[in-house]
């Protein structure tokens, strides 16, 4: 019988082993290909886990499960929270009234659209249908994750999702700044800015792509899909509650309200940045610390994979995140020659 003293222990030696992977994983993403290519720590994190828990993970004692699951629920939930130190409200206005309404219009029907989809035309289990919906719709990784910790799922449907979801942002990375060359959209820099950032999937995309195509244009991106990050928090809560109204899990469970504290304390965090109290040396710091726990959470993400998962799920997460990123270009196209 483990004391709780050894049960404290063990996991704390197994947490310590999902930062050695979460090291590997940034050391890896600083080399020159991934760079390039634009493929993030979070990205590498997932894929180590997933070697691991394919390769290693029979080798090593139980008791490391009990550092990988709370790498998945606290640590996440700590770099969530702690996104918010590179967004400000004055985010909001960089980019008008416009540019907010966008983010909404892309966040919210991309995700109603990706479910129904997934649901009813796909038929594939609702979960995933969630996660990558979520996923294409505000942020990537990060919104996977997020949407994790409120739907309480099994972490390989987060890591089918997350994969899917990179895989189409890295195409329109390289998609997008290759057709604004011909000048395919008729956008002018700042309104191509606006354009990227309110449809690629990851941060790094968008940031990978901006650049390409100059200081404007990548200042725009930047600021656009920190705004669709933002809506994050208004996602979550009312997923939450639709979740709770539906009895999506327990029918038992549907009276309960239930919120999720970090998207909270993720706003307190973006307000507190925006007071301009801090120094610029200190956000970066916290920007790095947030940036490790995400990668661990990844990586733990990563662990709890095994390859079967990916087969008994056949094509359709795939087929859904492909209609998707279509939609994703065609109404983000519709919108900014609308509204801007």
């Amino acid at each position: 019988m483990k004391t709780n003293n050894q049960i404290i222990i063990n996991t704390l030696y197994s947490v310590l082993f999902v930062g050695i992977f979460a090291v590997l994983s940034i050391l890896i993403s600083k080399l020159e290909f991934f760079e390039k290519l634009g493929i993030s720590p979070l990205i590498v994190g997932i894929f180590l886990g997933m070697i691991y828990a394919n390769t290693l993970k029979l080798k090593f004692p139980n008791h490391f499960k009990n550092g990988i699951v709370f790498s998945t629920k606290y640590i996440l939930r700590l770099g969530i929270i702690l996104y918010g130190f590179r967004l400000t409200f004055q985010n909001l206005q960089d980019v008008g009234f416009s540019g907010v309404l966008i983010a909404f219009c892309i966040v919210f029907f991309t995700f109603i659209f990706g479910y129904i989809i997934g649901t009813r035309l796909l038929k594939m289990d609702k979960e995933l249908a969630i996660l990558c919906s979520a996923g294409s719709s505000i942020c990537g990784a990060a919104a996977v994750m997020a949407t994790q910790s409120v739907l309480k799922n099994e972490a390989y449907k987060s890591a089918i999702a997350v994969s899917f979801v990179v895989i189409f942002g890295t195409i329109g990375m390289f998609l997008i700044p290759f057709l604004n060359r011909f000048d395919i959209f008729g956008f002018t820099n700042s309104e191509v800015g606006i354009y990227i950032g309110a449809i690629l999937h990851e941060v790094a995309h968008v940031v990978a792509a901006g650049n390409a195509l100059g200081e404007v244009v990548s200042t725009n991106a930047i600021i656009e899909k920190m705004i669709r990050v933002i809506f994050l928090v208004p996602f979550l809560i009312l997923l939450s509650f639709w979740l709770i109204k539906t009895g999506f899990h327990d029918k038992k469970e549907k009276s309960k309200v239930v919120i999720p504290w970090f998207a909270l304390f993720f706003i307190v965090a973006i307000g507190f940045n925006s007071l301009g109290l801090l120094e610029e040396n200190v956000v970066q710091t916290i920007n790095f610390i947030d940036n490790f726990a995400l990668t661990m959470a990844m990586c733990a993400l990563g662990m709890e994979t095994s390859f079967d998962k990916f087969k008994n799920s056949g094509m359709k997460p795939f087929y859904l995140s492909l209609i998707l990123f279509v939609w994703l270009i065609v109404i983000g196209y519709v919108l900014v020659g609308f509204l801007l």
